[in-house]
């Protein structure tokens, strides 16, 4: 089981900056990849970005260039920091764990970028 709390989400004009974080507690030392995922509504769920245990880091071409996923391992934490914001990154952000395949989820934390 792993436990994962989101914060740093909140309301920010276009072009603005902010900076997700997800810390995970429980069994972390199973985690094999961490990510964040993000649904607006009426939409799906969407991966947002993943980085594995080895460190490897995939982004949705939606946000390259714009957003970066980093972690701090020793605090067992996951970050996203997001450059640029659009009116349409404006979602729930969500962060999830993968243990060998099973998915954990955090609640959430709302973005909504508008002027």
């Amino acid at each position: 089981q792993v436990q994962l709390v989101e914060s740093g989400g909140g309301l920010v004009q276009p072009g603005g900056s902010l900076r997700l974080s997800c810390e995970a507690s429980g069994n972390i030392v199973s985690i094999t990849l961490m990510a964040w995922y993000r649904q607006a509504p009426g939409k799906e769920r969407e991966l947002v970005a993943s980085i594995t245990r080895g460190g490897s880091i995939n982004y949705a071409d939606s946000v390259k260039g714009r957003f970066t996923i980093s972690r701090d391992s020793a605090k067992s934490a996951v970050y996203l920091q997001m450059n640029s914001l659009k009116p349409e990154d404006t979602a729930v952000y969500y962060c999830k764990a993968e243990i060998y395949g099973r998915g954990y989820w955090g609640r959430g934390t709302q973005v909504t970028v508008s002027s």
